[in-house]
C-alpha cells in the first residue's frame, strides 16, 4: 500500500485556511523565527496524505474510515481546514452510530475534502518558500 497520496489537479480554486486558526498557530511563534506555522503545516500535509491513502484503501471498512475521520477532524480544525474537519465530524458520528448506508459516499467526500485541504496547505507552504 502506497502512503504517497497525491491530490488530483486543482479543478476548483484553492480555498484559504481559516485565518483565526492560522492566527492561533502564529501566536505560538510570534516572530516567525522558529518556523512553527510552516512546520505544523508540513506535518499536517504529510499526515493528511498518509491518512487519505489509508482511507482510499479502507473504502469498505467502516471502523477504519471512522478512525481516520476522527484523526483528521481535530488536526484539520487546528490548521484551519474547517470544511474537512466538519465533514470528518459528520462522517465519524454517522459511522460510530452504526449507519454505514453512505460509507462509499462518505469516503468519496473525505477524499474530495482532503484533496481540497491539500491544495490549500500546499499553496500556503509554497508562499512560505524563500524565493
Amino acid at each position: 500500500m502506497s502512503t504517497d497520496f497525491r491530490p488530483a489537479p486543482a479543478a476548483a480554486p484553492v480555498l484559504p485556511l481559516d485565518p483565526e486558526a492560522l492566527a492561533r498557530l502564529r501566536e505560538l511563534d510570534p516572530s516567525g523565527q522558529h518556523g512553527v506555522v510552516a512546520r505544523v503545516l508540513a506535518t499536517y500535509d504529510a499526515s493528511l496524505r498518509r491518512l487519505l491513502a489509508q482511507a482510499e484503501a479502507a473504502r469498505g471498512d467502516a471502523t477504519a474510515v471512522a478512525s481516520i475521520a476522527h484523526t483528521l477532524k481535530s488536526s484539520s480544525a487546528s490548521v484551519g481546514a474547517l470544511s474537512l474537519a466538519s465533514s470528518c465530524a459528520a462522517i465519524e458520528a454517522r459511522l460510530r452510530g452504526g449507519d454505514v448506508s453512505t460509507l462509499r459516499a462518505d469516503v468519496e467526500r473525505l477524499l474530495g475534502e482532503g484533496q481540497a485541504a491539500l491544495r490549500s496547505v500546499d499553496a500556503m507552504l509554497q508562499e512560505r518558500q524563500p524565493q
